[in-house]
C-alpha cells in the first residue's frame, strides 16, 4: 500500500511536468541569478520613464522605490546582504519568506521591482507586457513551478509593502500644492523659451528623504548677489556663460558643444521649424547615472546581489540628491541666464540648450552626477575607467571617462557650455552631493559583515 502510493504520487508529479511542458532544471538557482534579468527590467523601466516623459526628481522617485523593492526582496534571502529598514529610519522590515517554502530570491527581486515600478509610471501595459516575456524566460530556465510561484507571491508580498511606505512620502499631498508665483523680481526666476513651463516641483523639498535629516541638511553656499555693475562678480559670471564659446579654437568648440549635448539629459525637448512645433525625449539625468550604474555592474562582472546593491544605492543617492537640490533652487529662486542676458545683453542669444523650467542654484546635474559618482566610486574603486555609451539611443556617440568622479565633473560643467548655469551653480553643487552622497555611505551598509564591524 505504501508503494502503490508512493508510485501514485511520483505519477502525478511526472504528468504534472508534463502537463507544464517543464524539465526541471537542476542547476535553475544558479540559472536564475543571472544579473542580465535584473539590468533588462532596469532598463525596461527607464524606457517607460522616457516615454512618459517624468520630470528628473519624479524619475528619481520611480528608481529609488523600484530599486529598493527588489533589494529587499534578495536581502531577505541573502545572509550577505542587510536590509535596509531601520537604516532608512521610516522603513520597517519587509515581510518573512514563507517558512518550509523554496524561493528563487532572484525571481522575487525582478517581480517586486518591476511591480513598484509599474505602480509609479502610466503606461502599464508596457510593463505588463515585458513582465509576461521575462516570466516565461525565466520558467524555461527549469524553475519549479511551485518554487516559481512561490518566488512570484513572495516579490509581490515585498512589492506591497514598499508600495505601502512610499504612500506616506508627501507625494501625492505635493501634487496639490500651490506652483510656482511670479513675481516683478527681476533677481527671481521667470519661465523660458521656447514652452514659458510653469516651474516644475515647487514643492518636492517637502518630500521624505532616505537618509538626510532633512533638506536644507547640505544647503550650499548661496549664488553671487545680483548686480547690473560692469565689472561686478555677478556680471563676470554672467558674461563667461556668453562669451562660452568666443576665444576658443574650432575644435575646442566641437569639444564643449559635444560635452553639453551629452549630458543634456532633458526628458522633453521642444522643436520650431516653421510652424511646425515636436518634441524630443531622453532619458533624465538621473536616468544617465543609472545606465552607467549598468555599464559598471556589467564591466565588473557583478553578480545578482551586488547589481541590485548598485541600483538600490545609486537611485537612493540620486532621490536624496534631487531633494536638497531643490530646496534649494526653490529657496534662492535665481533667475536663469538666458532671461538675464535676454534682457540686459542680447535680446536674440539663446543657450546651446533648452533651458529647463526651474530655478538656476544650485544645478541638478552637479548635484544629482556627484552624489551618484561617490556612491559608484565606494562601490568600484576610484579609477574605474569605463566607456559610457548611455547616449547612443539617441544618436550620440559614447564618450570615455577615467574614473565615475571625473565624469561627474564633466556632465557639471555641461552645463556652463550649455549656456543654462552660472559657474557658482556648478562648484558650489558639486560639493553638494558630495556631501549628500557621502552622507548615505555612513547611513547605509548594504553587506551585512560592515554593519556587524561597525556596531562592535
Amino acid at each position: 500500500m505504501k508503494l502503490s502510493s508512493r508510485i501514485l504520487t511520483s505519477l502525478v508529479l511526472l504528468l504534472t511536468l508534463v502537463s507544464c511542458g517543464e524539465d526541471i532544471n537542476p542547476n535553475y538557482q544558479e540559472e536564475v541569478a543571472e544579473p542580465e534579468f535584473y539590468h533588462r527590467s532596469v532598463k525596461q523601466l527607464t524606457d517607460v520613464i522616457v516615454h512618459d516623459i517624468f520630470s528628473p526628481p519624479v524619475a528619481s522617485r520611480i528608481y529609488s522605490y523600484s530599486s529598493i523593492a527588489g533589494y529587499e526582496a534578495l536581502a531577505a534571502g541573502d545572509p550577505g546582504l542587510e536590509s535596509l529598514a531601520g537604516q532608512v529610519p521610516h522603513l520597517a522590515p519587509a515581510p518573512a519568506p514563507p517558512a518550509g517554502t523554496e524561493i528563487a530570491y532572484p525571481v522575487a527581486a525582478v517581480v517586486a521591482q518591476l511591480r513598484v515600478g509599474k505602480s509609479l509610471i502610466f503606461s502599464e501595459p508596457k510593463m505588463d507586457e515585458f513582465r509576461d516575456g521575462l516570466y516565461e524566460e525565466i520558467r524555461r530556465i527549469g524553475v519549479p513551478e511551485e518554487v516559481f510561484q512561490a518566488s512570484v507571491a513572495y516579490g509581490e508580498q515585498v512589492a506591497d509593502h514598499i508600495i505601502d511606505w512610499y504612500g506616506g512620502d508627501m507625494y501625492k499631498q505635493t501634487r496639490t500644492f500651490p506652483k510656482y508665483s511670479i513675481t516683478d523680481d527681476e533677481t527671481k526666476w521667470q519661465p523660458t523659451p521656447p514652452d514659458y513651463m510653469d516651474g516644475i516641483e515647487p514643492s518636492w523639498e517637502r518630500i521624505r528623504p532616505f537618509t538626510l535629516d532633512s533638506a536644507s541638511q547640505f544647503r550650499p553656499l548661496p549664488p553671487t548677489d545680483y548686480s547690473l555693475e560692469p565689472d561686478s562678480r555677478w556680471m563676470q559670471e554672467v558674461n563667461e556663460v556668453y562669451t562660452v564659446f568666443t576665444g576658443v579654437d574650432e575644435q575646442e568648440s566641437a569639444e564643449r558643444q559635444a560635452i553639453a549635448q551629452f549630458w543634456d539629459c532633458n526628458p522633453y525637448v521642444s522643436h520650431t521649424v516653421g510652424h511646425l512645433m515636436f518634441a524630443t525625449k531622453k532619458i533624465t539625468p538621473g536616468g544617465h547615472w543609472v545606465n552607467i550604474a549598468a555599464i559598471a555592474a556589467k564591466q565588473a562582472d557583478a553578480d545578482f546581489a551586488r547589481t541590485v546593491e548598485t541600483y538600490a544605492l545609486v537611485s537612493m543617492a540620486m532621490y536624496d540628491a534631487f531633494i536638497s537640490c531643490w530646496e534649494e533652487k526653490y529657496r534662492s529662486k535665481l533667475v536663469r541666464p538666458e532671461t538675464f542676458i535676454n534682457r540686459h545683453i542680447d535680446q536674440e542669444w539663446r543657450p546651446l540648450l533648452q533651458t529647463p523650467p526651474f530655478p538656476e542654484h544650485t544645478s541638478g546635474h552637479s548635484v544629482v552626477s556627484r552624489a551618484c559618482a561617490v556612491v559608484l566610486t565606494d562601490l568600484y574603486g576610484d579609477n574605474f575607467a569605463f566607456a559610457d555609451d548611455s547616449e547612443e539611443e539617441y544618436d550620440l556617440p559614447t564618450r570615455e571617462y577615467p574614473s565615475f568622479l571625473a565624469a561627474s565633473d564633466e556632465a557639471a560643467l555641461s552645463r556652463l557650455y550649455g549656456g543654462i548655469h552660472y559657474r557658482p551653480a556648478i562648484e558650489y553643487g558639486v560639493t553638494q552631493g558630495e556631501a549628500v552622497g557621502q552622507h548615505l555611505l555612513e547611513r547605509i551598509s548594504t553587506r551585512a559583515q560592515i554593519t556587524e564591524a561597525r556596531s562592535q
